[in-house]
């Protein structure tokens, strides 16, 4: 089946192009000139990647950014001006996965809609119904476990096995650690006094085959954390 874009831009001609261009690379495109339309659209349809253009009418593409994280499971590209560095910052923050600058080439835009649809594909390594593989290592998400490769349990605190499961349940996103506190649902932390990067730490000491050097939990300079699960 087709994955299924919905293209957010308010200029036309850029809109008909990349509507025409994804089309006949066997995508299916929904097109939006503006947040409201898209939200109404979201309504009826399910959608696997969201193309947004951050300067829109009225309501603007980090905001609906930021209503597409909360509300809806779909990767999400923003379409960014050419020099705006604190868009971009905003837009990863806000729980974009990927960006790309205008003006663009389609081909580049194709390759990174291609990559961010990969990524967001269940991890391949899933062992049974139940267990996410990270590495060598197995999460039991029913027993809330965490197995090595001989079947033996990793001793996991109760707020570790949740960052744990907040990364297992987003492969290849980068996570800002406000939005870390949102999906654990632990707002007593506070993300400026380092106590997400303290747990963080404490989780790759249980994961990471070198925790000095991590494979699974990456640092994004500037953003917050990426789980790659199979440390590619």
């Amino acid at each position: 089946m087709a994955n299924t874009i919905l293209i957010v831009e308010d200029e036309p001609e850029i809109r008909d192009m990349l509507s025409d261009f994804l089309s006949r690379r066997g995508y299916r495109p929904l097109l939006a000139e503006s947040a409201e339309a898209a939200r109404t659209l979201l309504k009826t349809e399910s959608v696997d990647l969201a193309l947004l253009d951050i300067t829109l009418p009225g309501e603007d593409g980090l905001s609906l950014a930021r209503h597409l994280r909360e509300n809806h499971s779909v990767a999400i590209i923003m379409l960014t001006a050419l020099d705006s560095v604190v868009d971009r910052i905003v837009g990863l923050e806000v729980g974009a996965d990927d960006y790309v600058a205008k003006p663009f080439d389609p081909r580049e835009l194709l390759a990174r809609i291609k990559n961010v649809l990969r990524r967001m594909l269940p991890p391949a390594a899933a062992v049974a119904e139940g267990h996410v593989a990270i590495g060598g290592l197995r999460l039991d998400t029913a027993g809330q476990k965490l197995l090595d490769a001989k079947g033996d349990e990793i001793p996991l605190t109760g707020g570790e096995y949740a960052l744990l499961k907040v990364f297992v349940d987003n492969p290849g996103r980068v996570l800002t650690r406000d939005r870390i506190l949102d999906l654990t649902q632990q707002r007593e932390w506070d993300p400026f006094d380092r106590s997400v990067d303290i747990r963080v730490t404490r989780v790759r000491k249980k994961i990471e085959p070198n925790p000095e050097k991590p494979v699974f939990i990456r640092t994004v300079r500037g953003s917050g954390y990426k789980f790659v699960p199979q440390g590619e």
